[in-house]
């Protein structure tokens, strides 16, 4: 195989610029906990893929046109970003991925026996240690192998979205630096999935952890459609502190091909997400990462069948 396509296990922690933040992390988590199989088309493929289809001219002029403009207005002309970024868009959905680079995508695909997988941008730029890019890029959740190759070309397409060049202007980021990667994963059907802050991010108690947690898949949490559960947890005595259940109406689940939103039943809705053994055994595996990279971390679980998954983990940006 060449460095089309590499597998998760061949990806650490200082692998930034080929796999993005995102695939960084995830190669590095890989090597310490569960995550889900999966693999990382580097930002050299997304390259070989604006040169093969002749875009980096177009791409060049309409940025840098966004880009002298802002250097000279106190605003951001919004119409031109828009404009520009609907140009880009279309011209990366519109483009052709090689042949070479296909069959090595839908044989690692084969080899991990993926039936359906999450498809994640993953910028250069993102989950730095100052400015975070977490909902910037995007992903594309209950992918197929049919619909695959489209969603990658979307990932990569999302760097030209309107609020990417936004945030590249405010932060004064030039965007010759900032180059996007994808990352294939094996999906999770979580009964439960949240978000584990391991220092709290409101009272910032280095040590008081914080537990979110809801029903079904976690980008309901991540939008802030939910109210999850939440629970402190003592680093230090290694106790839960405070148990706190909220009734969630609706989950996001997988039905056919589609994420669905579906009622909860009166029975469920009501009942508390992780048991107490489950708190204690996320929060040591919470911790065993904020070990690992020596800061606080932001992390986002998946459980199913009474395992649970990182799927990503990446430093608190707001202490």
């Amino acid at each position: 195989m060449t460095n089309f396509v590499l597998p998760l296990e061949k990806i650490n922690k200082n692998d930034v610029l080929t796999a993005g933040g995102k695939g960084a992390s995830l190669g590095e988590l890989n090597k310490i906990v569960s995550v889900p199989d999966g693999f990382v088309l580097p930002t050299s493929t997304f390259n070989t893929f604006i040169q093969f289809n002749d875009f980096e001219k177009i791409i060049n002029k309409e940025m840098e046109s966004i880009f002298s403009k802002n250097k000279k207005d106190l605003e951001i002309d919004i119409k031109k970003i828009n404009r520009s970024s609907s140009v880009l868009s279309k011209l990366i959905l519109g483009g052709k991925i090689p042949k070479e680079i296909k069959d090595e995508i839908f044989l690692c695909f084969d080899k991990y026996k993926m039936e359906y997988v999450a498809v994640r941008s993953s910028a250069s730029m993102e989950d730095g240690q100052n400015d975070s890019w977490a909902g910037e890029l995007e992903s594309y959740l209950n992918t197929d192998r049919k619909s695959l190759i489209r969603n990658i070309k979307k990932c990569w397409a999302s760097l030209f979205s309107p609020r990417a060049i936004s945030y590249l202007i405010e932060k004064k980021i030039s965007f010759k630096n900032n180059l996007v990667a994808v990352v294939v994963q094996k999906m999770i059907q979580s009964e439960v999935s949240g978000i584990v802050f391991t220092v709290h991010p409101v009272n910032k108690k280095k040590n008081q952890m914080l537990i979110e947690s809801c029903f079904g898949l976690g980008e309901l949490i991540v939008g802030g459609i939910v109210t999850p559960d939440s629970y402190i947890f003592d680093k230090k005595e290694k106790l839960i502190l405070e148990i706190n259940v909220n009734h969630q109406k609706k989950q996001l689940i997988k039905k056919g091909k589609k994420n669905i939103l579906v009622q909860i039943s009166n029975k469920k809705r009501y009942k508390q997400k992780l048991s107490g053994p489950q708190i204690i055994e996320l929060a040591k595996l919470s911790k065993k990462i904020e070990k690992h990279y020596k800061k606080p971390q932001d992390i986002e679980w998946a459980f199913k069948n009474n395992k649970f998954y990182i799927v990503q983990s990446r430093p608190i940006t707001t202490l």
